[in-house]
């Protein structure tokens, strides 16, 4: 008797749910750590790497995030303006007050595999600063994140 291991076509369609986060009082890397290997559907038993078997999920309250030491003043986001001398960098708590659903983005999106494949998965994911999202009508279920 021989075990053979499954692994999804591209013609197989993968069954997307919508989830639900509350990122109140999560800590930044932790979360981002659960959500993209949701993201990846690493959750789900039909789990293949060259095909995006991911969820698709809802992070509210994304401004409500923490972080731990004393990282809102030293970490860094970098960017460039495109100009000769023009690399740029944020903090993280000037991040926050700009754009909160940004840092988590960010977090998430480093922890993703870095092709075309990780953008697909990013698309998925939907991140709000407030305890409101547009997505009510694709019934989001709440995702246990103790469970993953």
């Amino acid at each position: 008797m021989t075990q053979t291991t499954y692994m999804a076509k591209a013609s197989d369609q993968a069954q997307r749910e919508w989830l639900h986060v509350d990122a109140a009082d999560q800590t930044l890397g932790r979360l981002a750590a659960k959500l993209a290997r949701v993201l990846m559907g690493k959750h789900k038993p039909t789990y293949t790497p060259h095909i995006d078997m991911g969820d698709f999920v809802v992070v509210t309250n994304v401004d409500k995030i923490s972080v731990s030491g004393r990282k809102r003043d030293q970490k860094t986001y970098p960017y460039y303006t495109g100009y000769r001398g023009g690399l740029k960098e944020l903090t993280y708590r000037e991040l926050m007050e700009r754009d909160p659903a940004r840092v988590l983005k960010l977090a998430v999106k480093r922890m993703l595999p870095k092709s075309k494949l990780g953008k697909q998965m990013l698309a998925k994911l939907k991140a709000y600063p407030g305890g409101e999202h547009p997505h009510s009508s694709q019934k989001p279920q709440p995702l246990d994140l103790s469970k993953i």
